[in-house]
């Protein structure tokens, strides 16, 4: 469906009508919002991590090349400002709000199963023999020669969360988003060959990439941890991008589905077909007040049965 022939729909004439719609997707949110905070208290499951396994859990301990408070910028606030700077021009509230909604649930639904995935299965990390011997003496159980732990309990129990990267897989979910969403918008399926927009839709993802590959860096994560938190991210991300919005490739894959489906107003549908009937009926009405009194006559009778849906102008020439 062309876009010159949709009616905008603003946050002011139906923005309240929209999230009362939605309201129980909003409430679906808060939860997984308060199931990923009570993942992320307790305590993950402490593999058992033997002296003989300490060669490759040496790395040093270093800080974050990406902090952790800016994941959320990166994978919710950035793409929130790209769809906000879209409605501003397209005056969109199905397309603003299934965008946002979209966003989130790709977002919290990843986090909930990468910490989820955390807790229960207690990867260590790349430089876990730092985070449990910050003094460089390791010390081993006698018998099982499991780590005996002497560093910071917090600093420790996060050492336990390598297994996936909550970085890699939040970046994937937003950003991998913002690539379906902008790949709707500029219509980088239309088949007219513009590579210029291919390379507009990889550039997020190429943004999470290069997270990912600073989590390697820092020694934070192995590099089994990086690409099944792309994997679980990006997935998820399509799954919730297709859930309000049809694949890019779609002639209308540049809008939200419940757009189009408001185009259709019953009312207007339902008034025309009772005017159509009613006409049908009042031919059908004229044609039985006709009395054949001649053969003529009755030709006429039999022309007006078989075709109801002649006007009046039709109707005076046959007569």
């Amino acid at each position: 469906m062309p876009e010159d022939q949709l009616n905008r729909r603003t946050i002011r004439s139906h923005g309240a009508k929209v999230a009362r719609t939605h309201m129980q997707d909003w409430l679906i949110l808060l939860l997984l919002a308060i199931i990923d905070a009570i993942l992320n208290a307790i305590e993950p499951f402490h593999r058992f991590v033997g002296q003989g396994m300490m060669t490759d859990l040496r790395y040093p301990l270093k800080d974050n090349t990406i902090p952790f408070w800016a994941v959320p910028i990166v994978a919710i606030v950035l793409p929130i400002a790209l769809i906000l700077v879209y409605y501003f021009f397209r005056k969109d509230v199905y397309d603003f709000h299934h965008a946002i909604l979209g966003l989130l649930f790709s977002v919290l639904i990843t986090a909930v199963i990468t910490d989820a995935i955390k807790d229960g299965v207690g990867r260590p990390r790349p430089d876990f023999f730092w985070r449990c011997f910050p003094d460089g003496k390791g010390v081993f159980d006698p018998v099982t020669t499991d780590v005996r732990c002497t560093g910071d309990k917090a600093v420790i129990r996060e050492g336990h969360k390598s297994f996936p990267s909550g970085h890699t897989s939040w970046s994937f979910a937003g950003l991998g988003f913002l690539a379906w969403y902008l790949s709707g918008k500029i219509k980088v399926f239309d088949r007219r060959g513009h590579v210029a927009k291919l390379c507009i839709v990889f550039f997020p993802l190429l943004v999470a990439s290069m997270i990912a590959v600073s989590r390697v860096d820092d020694y934070w994560h192995h590099w089994q941890d990086v690409c099944a938190g792309g994997l679980i991210g990006l997935t998820i991300a399509s799954f919730c991008y297709l859930q309000f919005f049809p694949p890019p490739y779609d002639k209308d894959g540049w809008g939200p589905r419940e757009y189009f489906q408001e185009l259709v107003d019953p009312n207007t549908s339902s008034n025309n077909n009772d005017d159509i009937c009613a006409q049908q009926s009042d031919v059908q009405i004229v044609s039985l007040c006709i009395p054949p009194q001649h053969d003529g006559d009755a030709r006429v009778i039999n022309t007006l049965n078989s075709n109801p849906t002649l006007d009046e102008s039709q109707i005076a020439r046959v007569l």
